[in-house]
């Protein structure tokens, strides 16, 4: 498993070892002692998640506040997503910086968001099976998010227009800015 470290601190990108032949492939999705040996972490999952979604749809970007922040490990099981983050922590030296990289089933990464980060995907593949593990419970009255087409944020959800899709509450987001008031 090879962990690198983003631009953003805390936030790693995850390659895992694919053992593949002419039946298929094998890989260890998750070890808890490798994690924290290569990232410095402690990390106490309890919470798994999964989506199924056409390529346009666009979830995010959410995050939790206060006590029920969350940390994830994200990953595609089948299809391609384009997964972004934003540092949403105040005192961070990368506040309001963001990073995406693609997520597939083909390439097999994940992607570590910490704590104090928003999160969102696009999706480019139809059917695309998106999973998460969370180290913190969802608490609806601790949902915070920031639109995805943020003027100050810039993210290039590799989507035209017209083909994203989003739910009722995504189209209400507020912008960036209204995070540091």
């Amino acid at each position: 498993m090879t962990v690198k470290e983003t631009h953003l601190s805390g936030c790693f990108v995850i390659e895992p070892q694919v053992f593949g032949d002419d039946r298929g492939y094998f890989f260890e999705s998750f070890n808890q002692k490798v994690f924290e040996e290569r990232t410095g972490l402690e990390i106490n999952f309890v919470q798994d998640n999964q989506s199924m979604s056409q390529r346009g749809v666009l979830r995010g970007l959410h995050f939790q506040k206060g006590e029920f922040a969350q940390a994830k490990l994200v990953r595609v099981i089948k299809g391609r997503v384009l997964d972004v983050v934003v540092d949403v922590r105040p005192d961070s030296t990368t506040y309001g910086q963001s990073f995406s990289i693609v997520l597939s089933e083909e390439n097999q990464k994940q992607l570590f968001v910490p704590r104090g980060f928003a999160h969102g995907f696009s999706v480019l593949e139809d059917n695309t099976i998106f999973s998460y593990k969370c180290d913190n419970y969802y608490n609806k009255e601790s949902e915070g998010g920031i639109i995805y087409n943020d003027k100050d944020l810039n993210i290039d959800w590799k989507l035209s227009e017209a083909e994203v899709q989003l739910s009722e509450k995504d189209k209400l987001l507020p912008e960036f800015k209204s995070l540091q008031s």
